[in-house]
């Protein structure tokens, strides 16, 4: 079944793979934690109780989270230039999208983690004197968190998958690699068989990960 492939174009595609990787986990890592930074400051504010910064976070959310990714990005790409008038580039673009789209998804988790703190403990803050933002920082937000890391590492896995959507505005991630290369080496199969294998491999092996932290939290409490 295999005898009609030509494996040997792997190696030397190699280090234009090794970039495209490269900058799919950067995009990745730079996504997860400004999602992550400003999906808490949006939870926050949901949870704040005032109607102005309430009703603004929830709208942001809402829409962002009825909005496919692709749309989102393609956007960002093509008008935000339009506005400012100068090109912003595919990479910078990418980033600057995923983090603002994931800060959606990040603030849902962050909220129901906070809310799965006991009402108690953020009473007993306030009854020391703490204040709303001290209460949160030191006392409910590493609990929400440590209950919520599971979760926030499957969506970190999800973010890794959706990274390969930057192809539609040609940013040189690994998908685009591989589109690249296999057209240079006339070898498209190939290469997009092999970048599925490691696609696989990472996205196969964080899920082992979050399931063996899952089992430790669950001990833990």
């Amino acid at each position: 079944m295999l005898a009609g492939f030509d494996w040997s174009v792997i190696p030397a595609s190699l280090p234009f793979l090794g970039q495209g990787l490269l900058y799919s986990l950067q995009l990745t890592v730079v996504a997860m934690t400004g999602g992550v930074i400003f999906g808490t400051l949006l939870a926050l504010a949901r949870l704040s109780g005032g109607p102005v910064l309430a009703g603004a976070a929830a709208v942001y959310v809402n829409t962002m989270r009825s909005i496919p990714l692709l749309m989102v990005i393609l956007w960002f790409f093509l008008i935000i230039p339009l506005l400012t008038g100068k090109p912003m580039g595919a990479e910078r673009s990418a980033m600057i999208t995923f983090t603002a789209f994931e800060a959606a998804y990040y603030s849902e988790i962050m909220r129901a983690g906070i809310q799965s703190v006991s009402r108690g403990q953020v009473n007993a803050g306030y009854a020391l004197g703490m204040t709303y933002a001290q209460t949160m920082m030191h006392i409910v937000l590493p609990q929400a968190v440590r209950n919520m890391l599971p979760v926030l590492l499957t969506q970190t896995i999800v973010l890794f998958q959706d990274t390969s959507l930057v192809y539609a505005i040609g940013a040189k991630d690994l998908l685009k690699a591989a589109e690249i290369t296999g057209r240079n080496y006339n070898r498209p199969v190939e290469m997009y068989l092999f970048v599925a294998v490691i696609y696989f491999a990472i996205c196969f092996s964080l899920s082992l990960l979050v399931r063996r932290l899952n089992r430790k939290i669950a001990i833990v409490r």
